[in-house]
């Protein structure tokens, strides 16, 4: 269990850094290479996104457990992971509060909306892999 725990944290923590990255290039391009952070801000962003690997990843660990139907794990993988986000999201500024309650709803709504396609992501790799395992014992099976 902890060697799946560690497993699925760096593979979170990992595509959280390189969302940040891809983010943060997207800004310095939109803002034509001006684009700053100050007093530790990309630090401060980059705890964060570590952060919201972990409150994705270890939530995760849920569809281990196949006494808990799939709806439930989905709603406390997500669930918390989305939290996270967002408590993550207010907290180090990638949230705008001080831009109106339109930035605010709709990068809220985005985000929410980003962990959810990258949740589906997951799914649909995990679910061909387990297709692949099954094709194989299924020959190896034949074979015996």
């Amino acid at each position: 269990m902890l060697k799946k725990m560690m497993k699925a944290a760096l593979i979170s923590m990992a595509a959280a850094a390189l969302i940040f990255c891809v983010i943060g290039v997207a800004f310095d391009l939109s803002h034509k290479g001006t684009f700053s952070l100050r007093n530790y801000q990309f630090t401060k962003m980059f705890i964060g996104a570590a952060v919201v690997g972990l409150g994705f990843s270890l939530p995760s660990l849920i569809y281990e457990k196949d006494s808990v139907p799939r709806p439930l794990q989905v709603i406390f993988h997500m669930g918390i992971g989305c939290a996270v986000l967002l408590v993550t999201g207010f907290t180090v500024g990638w949230i705008p509060v001080h831009a109106g309650i339109a930035p605010l709803v709709l990068t809220v709504a985005g985000e929410i909306l980003a962990a959810f396609i990258l949740w589906k992501g997951f799914a649909i790799h995990y679910r061909k892999e387990a297709e692949e395992i099954n094709e194989q014992l299924r020959k190896r099976e034949e074979n015996l």
